[in-house]
Protein backbone atom coordinates (compact mmCIF):
# COMPACT_ATOMS: atom_id res chain seq x y z
CA UNK A 1 0.00 0.00 0.00
CA UNK A 2 1.36 3.47 -0.98
CA UNK A 3 -0.06 6.39 0.16
CA UNK A 4 0.09 10.19 -0.78
CA UNK A 5 -0.88 13.37 0.29
CA UNK A 6 -2.50 16.24 -1.81
CA UNK A 7 -2.95 18.77 1.88
CA UNK A 8 -5.56 19.21 3.83
CA UNK A 9 -7.67 15.86 4.05
CA UNK A 10 -6.87 14.54 0.42
CA UNK A 11 -4.43 11.34 0.29
CA UNK A 12 -4.27 9.41 -2.64
CA UNK A 13 -4.07 5.49 -1.76
CA UNK A 14 -2.82 2.96 -4.22
CA UNK A 15 -3.22 -0.84 -3.35
CA UNK A 16 -3.46 -4.25 -4.49
CA UNK A 17 -6.24 -6.03 -3.08
CA UNK A 18 -5.93 -9.74 -2.90
CA UNK A 19 -7.81 -11.88 -5.16
CA UNK A 20 -7.57 -9.45 -8.46
CA UNK A 21 -6.85 -11.73 -11.07
CA UNK A 22 -5.59 -8.58 -13.17
CA UNK A 23 -3.07 -7.27 -10.70
CA UNK A 24 -3.76 -3.49 -10.97
CA UNK A 25 -3.57 -1.03 -8.81
CA UNK A 26 -6.72 0.10 -7.15
CA UNK A 27 -6.45 3.89 -6.37
CA UNK A 28 -8.55 5.68 -3.62
CA UNK A 29 -8.81 9.37 -3.07
CA UNK A 30 -10.15 11.06 0.08
CA UNK A 31 -11.79 14.35 0.33
CA UNK A 32 -10.71 16.24 -2.52
CA UNK A 33 -10.80 19.65 -2.37
CA UNK A 34 -11.35 22.50 -4.93
CA UNK A 35 -8.93 25.59 -6.07
CA UNK A 36 -10.41 27.59 -3.87
CA UNK A 37 -8.51 26.43 -0.93
CA UNK A 38 -5.31 28.01 -1.89
CA UNK A 39 -3.50 24.14 -2.84
CA UNK A 40 -3.32 23.04 -6.01
CA UNK A 41 -6.58 20.48 -6.29
CA UNK A 42 -5.50 16.63 -7.03
CA UNK A 43 -5.28 15.41 -10.72
CA UNK A 44 -4.97 11.48 -12.17
CA UNK A 45 -7.07 8.54 -12.25
CA UNK A 46 -9.10 7.36 -9.32
CA UNK A 47 -11.62 3.81 -8.79
CA UNK A 48 -13.07 5.23 -5.37
CA UNK A 49 -13.41 8.42 -4.18
CA UNK A 50 -14.48 9.04 -0.80
CA UNK A 51 -16.31 12.53 0.59
CA UNK A 52 -16.75 12.81 4.26
CA UNK A 53 -18.95 15.77 3.82
CA UNK A 54 -20.00 18.11 1.17
CA UNK A 55 -17.91 21.58 1.68
CA UNK A 56 -15.96 23.14 -1.25
CA UNK A 57 -12.73 21.97 0.85
CA UNK A 58 -13.44 18.17 0.83
CA UNK A 59 -15.94 17.49 -2.44
CA UNK A 60 -13.97 18.09 -5.53
CA UNK A 61 -14.43 14.59 -6.89
CA UNK A 62 -14.64 15.96 -10.29
CA UNK A 63 -11.09 16.74 -10.37
CA UNK A 64 -10.25 13.36 -10.86
CA UNK A 65 -10.63 11.15 -14.09
CA UNK A 66 -11.44 7.61 -14.43
CA UNK A 67 -14.94 5.41 -13.86
CA UNK A 68 -14.67 6.31 -10.32
CA UNK A 69 -17.31 5.83 -7.82
CA UNK A 70 -17.87 8.56 -5.37
CA UNK A 71 -18.89 7.51 -1.74
CA UNK A 72 -20.82 9.86 0.59
CA UNK A 73 -22.47 8.70 3.07
CA UNK A 74 -22.65 5.81 5.89
CA UNK A 75 -22.79 2.37 4.82
CA UNK A 76 -20.57 -0.73 3.48
CA UNK A 77 -19.01 -1.20 0.17
CA UNK A 78 -16.52 -3.99 -1.52
CA UNK A 79 -15.51 -2.24 -4.56
CA UNK A 80 -12.55 -3.77 -6.92
CA UNK A 81 -11.54 -5.84 -4.17
CA UNK A 82 -11.10 -3.02 -1.46
CA UNK A 83 -13.59 -3.31 1.46
CA UNK A 84 -15.29 0.32 3.01
CA UNK A 85 -17.15 1.37 6.01
CA UNK A 86 -18.50 4.91 6.14
CA UNK A 87 -19.39 5.45 9.46
CA UNK A 88 -21.98 8.69 10.90
CA UNK A 89 -19.89 11.31 12.89
CA UNK A 90 -20.73 15.07 13.71
CA UNK A 91 -18.85 17.66 12.16
CA UNK A 92 -18.83 19.80 15.81
CA UNK A 93 -19.80 19.01 19.28
CA UNK A 94 -23.57 20.04 18.85
CA UNK A 95 -24.23 16.61 17.00
CA UNK A 96 -24.29 18.31 13.91
CA UNK A 97 -26.02 21.62 14.26
CA UNK A 98 -23.16 24.12 13.97
CA UNK A 99 -21.85 22.48 10.40
CA UNK A 100 -23.51 18.97 10.25
CA UNK A 101 -22.89 15.34 9.69
CA UNK A 102 -19.27 13.92 9.27
CA UNK A 103 -18.64 10.83 7.94
CA UNK A 104 -15.49 8.35 9.14
CA UNK A 105 -14.23 5.68 6.05
CA UNK A 106 -12.86 2.96 7.10
CA UNK A 107 -10.67 1.42 4.54
CA UNK A 108 -9.65 -2.71 4.24
CA UNK A 109 -7.12 -3.73 2.26
CA UNK A 110 -3.64 -5.97 1.76
CA UNK A 111 -4.72 -6.76 5.40
CA UNK A 112 -3.87 -3.10 6.75
CA UNK A 113 -7.13 -1.27 8.16
CA UNK A 114 -6.71 2.07 7.09
CA UNK A 115 -9.67 5.27 9.15
CA UNK A 116 -9.88 8.42 7.58
CA UNK A 117 -11.72 10.68 10.48
CA UNK A 118 -12.70 13.32 7.76
CA UNK A 119 -13.68 16.68 9.68
CA UNK A 120 -14.37 15.25 13.08
CA UNK A 121 -15.50 17.44 15.73
CA UNK A 122 -16.26 15.36 18.79
CA UNK A 123 -14.26 12.45 20.50
CA UNK A 124 -15.49 8.82 20.04
CA UNK A 125 -18.32 6.99 20.97
CA UNK A 126 -18.18 3.75 22.04
CA UNK A 127 -19.61 2.79 18.80
CA UNK A 128 -17.89 4.17 16.94
CA UNK A 129 -14.69 3.06 18.41
CA UNK A 130 -16.32 -0.80 17.99
CA UNK A 131 -16.74 -0.39 14.15
CA UNK A 132 -12.96 1.05 13.72
CA UNK A 133 -11.50 -1.56 16.25
CA UNK A 134 -8.01 -2.81 14.78
CA UNK A 135 -7.07 0.37 12.80
CA UNK A 136 -3.38 0.11 11.50
CA UNK A 137 -3.42 4.09 10.27
CA UNK A 138 -4.89 6.61 11.57
CA UNK A 139 -5.80 9.75 9.53
CA UNK A 140 -6.73 13.00 12.00
CA UNK A 141 -7.21 16.26 11.47
CA UNK A 142 -5.20 18.68 14.10
CA UNK A 143 -5.88 22.11 12.91
CA UNK A 144 -8.73 23.25 15.02
CA UNK A 145 -11.40 25.75 14.12
CA UNK A 146 -13.97 23.44 12.14
CA UNK A 147 -12.17 19.86 13.72
CA UNK A 148 -10.20 18.52 16.51
CA UNK A 149 -7.51 20.61 17.78
CA UNK A 150 -4.11 19.15 18.92
CA UNK A 151 -5.13 18.21 22.34
CA UNK A 152 -8.59 16.87 20.88
CA UNK A 153 -6.90 14.87 18.52
CA UNK A 154 -4.37 13.57 20.96
CA UNK A 155 -7.28 12.29 22.72
CA UNK A 156 -8.69 10.59 19.27
CA UNK A 157 -5.11 8.43 18.78
CA UNK A 158 -5.59 7.45 22.79
CA UNK A 159 -9.09 6.10 21.96
CA UNK A 160 -8.36 4.66 18.84
CA UNK A 161 -4.57 2.97 19.70
CA UNK A 162 -3.83 2.89 15.89
CA UNK A 163 0.04 1.85 14.63
CA UNK A 164 0.58 4.96 12.61
CA UNK A 165 -1.02 8.35 12.76
CA UNK A 166 -1.35 10.57 9.60
CA UNK A 167 -2.23 14.40 10.68
CA UNK A 168 -4.31 16.64 8.47
CA UNK A 169 -6.14 18.89 8.18
CA UNK A 170 -3.92 21.45 9.47
CA UNK A 171 -2.13 25.03 8.27
CA UNK A 172 0.69 24.27 5.34
CA UNK A 173 1.97 27.32 2.80
CA UNK A 174 -0.77 27.81 0.65
CA UNK A 175 -3.32 27.04 2.45
CA UNK A 176 -6.00 30.06 2.75
CA UNK A 177 -8.68 28.27 5.76
CA UNK A 178 -7.54 30.07 9.34
CA UNK A 179 -6.67 26.57 11.15
CA UNK A 180 -3.84 25.93 13.30
CA UNK A 181 -0.44 24.24 12.11
CA UNK A 182 0.55 21.15 13.44
CA UNK A 183 3.10 22.15 16.24
CA UNK A 184 0.45 21.99 18.97
CA UNK A 185 -0.40 17.78 18.37
CA UNK A 186 2.83 17.46 17.94
CA UNK A 187 3.54 19.06 21.39
CA UNK A 188 0.57 16.93 22.54
CA UNK A 189 1.87 13.92 21.63
CA UNK A 190 5.21 14.25 21.53
CA UNK A 191 5.98 11.80 18.70
CA UNK A 192 6.37 13.71 15.41
CA UNK A 193 9.49 13.19 13.63
CA UNK A 194 11.72 16.03 11.80
CA UNK A 195 11.53 15.07 8.63
CA UNK A 196 8.85 14.79 6.30
CA UNK A 197 8.21 11.82 4.17
CA UNK A 198 6.56 12.34 0.37
CA UNK A 199 5.40 9.07 0.13
CA UNK A 200 4.46 6.10 2.61
CA UNK A 201 4.79 2.67 1.41
CA UNK A 202 3.58 0.11 3.57
CA UNK A 203 3.34 -3.65 4.06
CA UNK A 204 1.20 -5.83 6.76
CA UNK A 205 4.52 -6.71 8.06
CA UNK A 206 5.95 -3.45 8.64
CA UNK A 207 2.93 -3.04 11.20
CA UNK A 208 3.89 -6.19 13.05
CA UNK A 209 5.14 -5.29 16.84
CA UNK A 210 4.79 -1.65 15.43
CA UNK A 211 4.61 1.20 18.62
CA UNK A 212 2.68 4.22 18.06
CA UNK A 213 4.24 6.35 15.84
CA UNK A 214 3.70 9.83 13.90
CA UNK A 215 4.30 10.22 10.22
CA UNK A 216 4.61 13.91 8.84
CA UNK A 217 4.22 14.11 4.82
CA UNK A 218 4.82 16.38 2.64
CA UNK A 219 1.91 18.01 0.60
CA UNK A 220 1.90 17.45 -3.34
CA UNK A 221 0.14 20.50 -3.56
CA UNK A 222 1.81 22.67 -1.77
Amino acid sequence: MTIQWYGHSCFKITTKPEGRGSGEDVVIFTDPFQKELGLRPPQGRADIVTVSHDHYDHNNAEALKGELQVLDLPGEYSIKGVSIRGISAFHDKLEGAERGLNTIFLFESEGIRFCHLGDLGTLLDKKQLEEINGVDILAVPVGGTYTLDGKEAKSVVDQVEPKIVLPMHYKIPGLKEKIADEKNFCKEIGLCPREKLAKLILKKKDLEGEDLKVVLMEALSA
